[in-house]
């Protein structure tokens, strides 16, 4: 679907320059001589590479649609993870890169989000939160809980949480999987 340059919103994956480009960020400009454009801070989706263009409203950029399927994560073998497609029960691997620092979240049976296009998958979404053991932390200090500082944890998949006085080893928290921060404790 072909939109104006000036009609970029951050979020928008458009095809540029032979690949597929997701607006991160997107200013108006108008100098005080010549048109206007839109400044875009675009990023790669198979590489991770940054640009930033300048696009008029006279221009025709080809935005993208890309596919949304569910997915169950199976296992993980020498740097590979796989997944079932939930409708067709198909599997399909994807490298460590492409799931990236979310990797360490990855819990057997959790439902992703797997956006492709044209077969070709590109990112992995996790749910907003996964509830995680606390494996080690320091025990409480007596008077320390009156104070709002929090003291790290290290949880069952390995990660590093900061967490409040009162959570000790053997609890189970709700863990923000984007920002790897506690959420509360899992009831």
């Amino acid at each position: 679907m072909k939109i104006d340059g000036n009609n970029i919103r951050p979020g928008n994956v458009i095809e540029h320059q032979g690949g597929l480009w997701v607006a991160v960020k997107t200013q108006h400009t108008q100098p005080g001589k010549g048109g206007a454009y839109l400044q875009v801070e675009l990023k790669n989706l198979r590489d991770g590479r940054k640009l930033n263009e300048r696009f008029r409203s006279s221009e025709k950029v080809e935005q993208v649609r890309l596919e949304q399927k569910n997915h169950s994560y199976l296992f993980e073998n020498a740097g590979m993870y796989t997944f079932m497609d939930l409708e067709t029960y198909e599997q399909v691997e994807l490298n460590a890169d492409l799931v990236g620092e979310q990797a360490a979240f990855l819990q057997d049976g959790m439902e992703v989000v797997i956006e492709s296009y044209e077969d070709s998958p590109l990112s992995v979404t996790l749910p907003q939160n996964v509830t995680l053991e606390v494996v080690e932390t320091e025990p409480v200090v007596k008077g320390q809980t009156a104070t709002s500082s929090n003291k790290p944890a290290i949880m069952e998949n390995g990660s590093r949480v900061m967490v409040p006085p009162f959570v000790g080893v053997g609890d189970r928290i709700v863990v923000n999987v984007a920002e790897s921060t506690y959420v509360e404790r899992a009831k």
